[in-house]
């Protein structure tokens, strides 16, 4: 199994840049709920000490919907949303693939989730 390193991402204006412990063959989501299927969020969800924000806490905003859990991030200047907390993993962090940096990103392996039906297909991935 490849070993993992800290790998480096933000959001588009820079605003926000974050790092994530990743390893090439890590597995990404590729959801089809509402929300990531109008923004196009690939999911490598992480454990929350495999997680440091660098900086723009201040530049993030929240928006929560449906039971209210989730609670995901965006930068208020472009956004973004370069990651979030997962109703599945709230402990943890989803961050989004296409946010790493392009010279630092794993070679992941992408699955579906069907997370428009989200009760019946959450077991699959925890």
């Amino acid at each position: 199994m490849p070993e993992s390193s800290w790998r480096q991402g933000g959001c588009h204006c820079g605003a926000v840049r974050f790092e994530v412990r990743a390893a090439d063959g890590d597995k990404v989501l590729s959801c089809n709920c509402s929300i990531c299927r109008m923004t196009g969020f690939h999911h490598l969800i992480v454990k929350g000490d495999e997680f440091r924000l660098l900086q723009g806490a201040d530049m993030l905003t929240e928006y929560r919907f449906n039971t209210g859990t989730a609670r995901h991030l965006f930068c208020k200047r472009c956004g973004i949303k370069p990651f979030y907390v997962p109703r599945s993993h709230p402990d943890g962090y989803s961050v989004n693939y296409y946010c790493l940096d392009e010279d630092g990103r794993p070679e992941v392996v992408v699955e579906p989730f069907d997370g428009a039906n989200w009760e019946a297909n959450i077991a699959k991935i925890r």
